[in-house]
């Protein structure tokens, strides 16, 4: 941004940086960058440090590698995903079972790998090691963001007409602070984040309001007030804003005429009434017994974008199913999958979740960045300055699931459930509380992530 005529004088440590992640899953329109046909000889990724990674263990896993595709853009959503699983554990543990929980852990690593531009010392080798992007094997960490440009490109293309998903991100910087050249240059080029200056330091609440607007804007007004009162002042300099936004029509759409209203059951003392959506077709299915589990992946028109639902077998709750999912787990029950007949019943649902991630961030390792005397992040002030600090991470999600896939008028009808004369069909009845994932089924990028306990709360 342009230096004013003025010394510059760099604020001590009482500065700090904000990130706030909002999405919306509901799907894409790919921006035509040439990042997208660049090599890394093209591209000046040059932070002010970089990391260098110890030699991977060797996995005893094979890795399939889904088309053709950079091998390090295939880890790098590895990474995500193992990084989504921990972080959802975390905000499992910090709610009960009857609360919904939504996130977009996506839009959560792709804020911190911007950040992480900046970071220096343990700061970014903490960044490296709890987004797991230590486990790509790249020896330096510069080399994170060219991956994140690849996978982007893959992520953000056009899928259908009828499918958007679409991401956009944002630098908004107190207009009296001098930023680093190449972190906004890398910020850009990479991550097509531009730096809006504002005046957090005069009328932070004006400039909440701005960042606000912006992010509505970029959710077709899904998310609003990501920023809470009071979460800006004057000694703020720097607010990262990621958002994500996902509409899509189901490949195969629940017909209006089978809604019927039927028991939810949020626990073993308490039931809800939802409108249970039903068809009856081929999907890819998988039933569990000895995991109790069974897992049914539902496509979204360009099949590249599914929806795969985890219910654990009546009577099993969820938690447990929680707490024992992690990365490998997930894949092999997702490689077990084949298309089968299945009656579906699910209800129609809507999540909306708000939470900050300071807290469950410093309970996975990433401890000093929140610190205002151990943060080290001199590579985004043009003096080098490491008197910033984060003070916060603020993200907001919403989730609708209905009949179309997007928002649909009810409409109510009786159907008799299942009598068909199919007799090698297998029933999928989601009346109980289930785990739900939104991915990217050609790379397995984990886009959205969460759980649906009450789905009758709106």
């Amino acid at each position: 941004m342009p230096k004013p005529s003025q010394l510059y004088l760099p604020r001590m440590r009482t500065s700090d940086y904000l990130l706030i992640l909002a999405f919306l899953p509901l799907l894409s329109t790919a921006q035509n960058l040439d990042i997208c046909n660049s090599r890394p000889k093209d591209l000046l990724l040059e932070p002010r440090c970089v990391y260098r990674s110890p030699d991977p263990e060797e996995s005893d896993e094979p890795t399939p590698e889904p088309r053709p595709v950079n091998p390090r853009v295939w880890e790098l959503s590895k990474a995500n995903s193992r990084f989504a699983l921990s972080l959802y554990k975390q905000m499992a543990l910090s709610r009960t079972p009857e609360n919904n929980i939504f996130m977009s852990p996506l839009s959560i690593s792709t804020a911190f790998a911007m950040t992480k531009l900046g970071a220096c010392n343990r700061t970014l080798e903490q960044i490296m090691k709890v987004f797991e992007f230590h486990t790509i094997k790249e020896k330096t960490s510069d080399m994170i963001h060219f991956f994140f440009a690849k996978l982007n490109c893959r992520l953000y293309r056009k899928k259908d007409k009828t499918t958007l998903l679409v991401s956009a991100n944002r630098l908004f910087g107190d207009k009296s602070l001098y930023f680093n050249e190449t972190y906004q240059n890398i910020s850009e080029t990479v991550y097509g984040a531009k730096l809006m200056p504002l005046n957090f330091k005069s009328n932070p609440e004006a400039a909440r309001i701005t960042i606000n607007d912006w992010i509505s804007n970029k959710t077709e007004n899904r998310i609003r007030d990501t920023l809470p009162s009071g979460a800006l002042d004057s000694n703020t300099a720097l607010v990262l804003v990621n958002t994500i936004y996902f509409k899509g029509q189901w490949k195969n759409k629940f017909p209006k005429e089978n809604l019927v209203a039927s028991n939810f059951y949020i626990d073993e003392s308490r039931t809800c009434q939802a409108n249970m959506m039903y068809q009856e077709i081929k999907f890819n299915y998988k039933n569990l017994p000895d995991e109790k589990v069974q897992l049914l992946e539902m496509p979204y028109r360009g099949e590249d974008i599914t929806m795969v639902l985890i219910l654990p077998s009546r009577g099993h709750p969820l938690s447990q199913v929680e707490a024992q999912l992690d990365q490998n787990k997930l894949n092999s029950w997702l490689d077990q999958m084949r298309e089968t007949s299945v009656s579906v019943s699910m209800p129609r649902f809507r999540v909306e979740d708000s939470f900050s991630l300071k807290e469950k961030l410093q309970q996975m390792g990433l401890t000093d960045l929140f610190n205002a005397d151990k943060a080290s992040l001199p590579g985004i002030l043009e003096d080098g300055s490491e008197s910033l600090f984060i003070s916060d991470a603020y993200h907001k999600a919403f989730l609708e699931v209905n009949e179309e896939g997007s928002e649909a008028a009810a409409s109510t009808a009786v159907v008799a459930v299942g009598r068909s004369l199919n007799l090698n069909r297998e029933f999928f009845e989601a009346d109980h509380p289930f785990l739900v994932i939104i991915r990217e089924s050609t790379l397995n990028t984990l886009l959205f992530i969460g759980r649906v306990s009450n789905p009758c709360e709106q």
